[in-house]
């Protein structure tokens, strides 16, 4: 396992910045999809994969919590969040609440370089669309959560790129537990009119079509369960 490729620690990282990079490296994996929800995080394994103590590592755990994207529970301890119905309901209520005034902030700022950035986001996961395999999967999954968050880093509010990062994290939870593999990512020519309806200046166009991709991707979810990897499995993937 290429633990620089991964996001790994090494003895050698600071401890001011590895409960951080333990943080970010758990919830990649949770937004791509290799730790599904219900995956026990103990303490001990944290800090054993990562090469950190326990201390870190519940910092970590407990900053995952904070998020919403991990359950701690009393005398049992940590588990990556098993959101119910009623709370993917929630978050995609929330997402449509704010996306489209997102979306809005973003058409007034965005330049020439950020709109070829958006492009080649959407050539990459167009090309990821076609390939086969839990990896490329992954990969796609990825890619259509940054199109996303890229458009929340345009917008320039700071608060909303952090509350967007929240979202797509648990929106991946969501689609981990009940979504269709190949439905319920977001739908790469929905970003490509979206991105067309910003080129044009068309905001209202664009904030209709991120509502109706919003819609699509939940009426993708089916409340079927999706095998996901243990700790230790996710990240040697």
């Amino acid at each position: 396992m290429d633990s620089s490729a991964d996001g790994l620690l090494t003895p050698s990282d600071s401890s001011e910045t590895g409960a951080q990079q333990i943080r970010d490296a758990i919830r990649d994996a949770i937004v791509e999809r290799r730790l599904a929800p219900g995956t026990k995080l103990s303490e001990s394994d944290v800090g054993g994969l990562f090469n950190v103590s326990r201390t870190l590592a519940r910092a970590a755990l407990q900053a995952l919590s904070y998020e919403g994207l991990v359950s701690v529970e009393k005398n049992r301890g940590a588990f990556v969040a098993y959101p119910s119905p009623e709370e993917a309901r929630q978050i995609f209520a929330a997402r449509r609440l704010v996306e489209p005034g997102i979306l809005k902030s973003a058409a007034e700022r965005i330049n020439p370089v950020q709109l070829e950035q958006l492009k080649q986001l959407l050539v990459e996961e167009g090309r990821l669309v076609g390939e086969r395999g839990q990896s490329a999967r992954r990969a796609e999954i990825k890619a259509s959560g940054d199109f996303h968050l890229m458009l929340a880093s345009i917008s320039g509010n700071l608060i909303m790129q952090r509350f967007m990062e929240e979202l797509v994290a648990r929106s991946s939870l969501v689609i981990a537990l009940y979504g269709q593999s190949s439905a319920s990512s977001c739908g790469h020519s929905e970003h490509a009119d979206i991105i067309a309806a910003l080129e044009r200046k068309d905001v209202d166009a664009a904030c209709g079509l991120m509502l109706h991709h919003i819609a699509h991707i939940e009426a993708d979810l089916d409340l079927r369960e999706h095998r996901g990897f243990g700790l230790k499995e996710a990240f040697e993937r």
